[in-house]
């Protein structure tokens, strides 16, 4: 604060008494003109709206905001093709999700299967309740702490939306608002897991659950193949005894001389069959026969150049499969073939195809993921017998393709009731789902915002570190479970 410089005494101010004021000696009789010190600056109401709320003309701030805003970063953030800096993180928009869950267990896991439950179909209450199996990665040292795990994953509550909504029914509220519990049962294995999948038979009786088979291919090479239907059991039924003996395998295979990733149950044989594939780009063919007992076709089936990388049973032909490698092809086989040959080979990208996803709603539509971080949707009836050993034919052409992703596509499914939702999930850290009903001649739907490079198909893109698989609840519409390096994520999203 300025302060004010003293006046010179006068010598003319006269002593004051106690209780007296000073008086102000005026030199004339009559008051000088009123001097109001908060003076507005404007004469006239008009003048003060012309002048806008800050004193300025509202043209001028206007262009003052406008350059201070081009200022400003405009860019949207995409995870995957954006880089944090240093100190920064991302967070959910909580508002875009039904359900968002994260879960961790003590090893990552780099595959897992979810299993059907007796729980409903379409369900969509909550907390919802989801049953699942999984291999570990324990490596090193700890690597005889490997495991099977079959889990529960319950109390997966709705989104909280605040306390704005009608509270009467405050139980519900309550229950609905649980916190997730993940229940485990471990069946130990002697290695780390590269693929695990489930397989669900009817039940005898009604009085009985079904039956649930696992297949676990192993980075020894080694598939085994268990029956968890008393781990599953055990979480709803107090008092379900677990013997060692219910953690031994079924079966272990061995034909394999590699390692493979390439694995896939038959959701037509009922006694089961199981196709696996390694990195010789052998693919074997095993079958459940009579007494609980497997039987391997120890002549695979041969044709791919490189390493397969996933397989897939036809939804709706119990003979035919396709298979992907790092070949770059996808071929499609007949298991009745004496010569053990392809039927049709494509080649579908100049790098790896990693994983594939057979429609079950349009069964003439395959989707393909690659190295290269493309995907594409492929309409099988015009693919051609031997269109590769012909190289005058003219080669198929993907319906739908997209390179959104810059790196490799880790994980592809196709929704299982709605033939044009499909699901990905990369490693650029994303699990992105689209929606390939949307035209691409469709003004409103070109419309991204002003967001360059994004697919109107593009619904919605979630985040997750090292995503490396992803699959469809089947019982509960447009939820979504991932397993990636720190753990399990299930989500279901505002837009399926």
């Amino acid at each position: 604060m300025a302060k004010r410089p003293a006046e010179e005494p006068t010598g003319e101010s006269d002593a004051l008494k106690a209780g007296q004021r000073p008086v102000r000696k005026d030199s004339d009789d009559e008051a000088g003109p009123f001097e109001d010190e908060f003076e507005d600056e404007f004469e006239s109401e008009d003048e003060i709206l012309e002048a806008g709320v800050d004193g300025r003309p509202d043209e001028e701030r206007e262009v003052e905001e406008k350059r201070d805003a081009m200022e400003v970063d405009q860019k949207t953030f995409i995870p995957g093709r954006d880089k944090l800096a240093a100190g920064e993180s991302l967070s959910p928009d909580t508002s875009t999700y039904e359900m968002l869950h994260n879960l961790t267990t003590t090893w990552p896991c780099l595959s897992f299967d979810i299993v059907r439950d007796q729980l409903g179909d379409n369900r969509r209450a909550y907390p919802a309740t989801v049953y699942a199996v999984a291999g570990t990665q324990a490596e090193g040292k700890r690597a005889n702490q490997n495991e099977l795990m079959v889990m529960k994953l319950n109390g997966l509550s709705r989104m909280d939306k605040g306390k704005d909504e009608d509270d009467s029914d405050e139980d519900n509220d309550e229950d609905e608002n649980a916190d997730p519990i993940l229940e485990t049962k471990s069946i130990p294995l002697p290695s780390t897991t590269n693929r695990t999948r489930a397989r669900q038979y009817p039940p005898e009786n009604s009085s009985k659950p079904p039956t649930t088979h696992t297949a676990t291919m192993l980075e020894d090479s080694d598939v085994l193949i268990h029956d968890v239907t008393p781990h599953l059991t055990s979480f709803d039924t107090p008092g379900t005894m677990i013997t060692p003996q219910h953690s031994k395998p079924l079966a272990t295979l061995k034909m394999h001389r590699t390692e493979g990733y390439a694995m896939d149950w038959s959701p037509l044989v009922p006694q089961g069959k199981l196709l696996t594939g390694d990195n010789d780009g052998k693919i074997f063919v095993t079958t459940g026969a009579e007494g609980g007992k497997w039987a391997p076709d120890n002549r695979p089936f041969t044709g791919h150049q490189s390493s397969v990388e996933d397989i897939q049973w036809s939804p709706n032909e119990r003979n035919v499969f396709a298979s992907a490698s790092s070949d770059g092809t996808v071929k499609v086989w007949d298991v009745r073939s004496k010569s053990h040959k392809p039927a049709v080979s494509v080649q579908v990208s100049d790098t790896d195809v990693n994983v594939i996803s057979w429609s079950r709603q349009t069964t003439h539509l395959l989707a393909s993921g690659a190295d290269d971080g493309q995907w594409a949707v492929w309409d099988l009836r015009q693919w051609k017998p031997n269109a590769d050993d012909n190289p005058s034919a003219s080669k198929p052409k993907a319906v739908a393709s997209f390179n959104f992703h810059k790196e490799q596509i880790t994980s592809i499914e196709w929704h299982p009731t709605d033939d044009s939702i499909i699901a990905v999930a990369a490693g650029d850290n994303t699990l992105t789902l689209w929606d390939l009903a949307v035209e691409l001649d469709d003004e409103e739907s070109k419309d991204t915002a002003g967001v360059q490079d994004v697919p109107p198909q593009l619904l919605f893109l979630h985040y997750m570190e090292m995503v490396k698989e992803c699959h469809w609840h089947p019982q509960i519409p447009g939820c979504v479970m991932a397993t990636g390096g720190e753990g399990f994520g299930i989500f279901k999203t505002i837009s399926v």
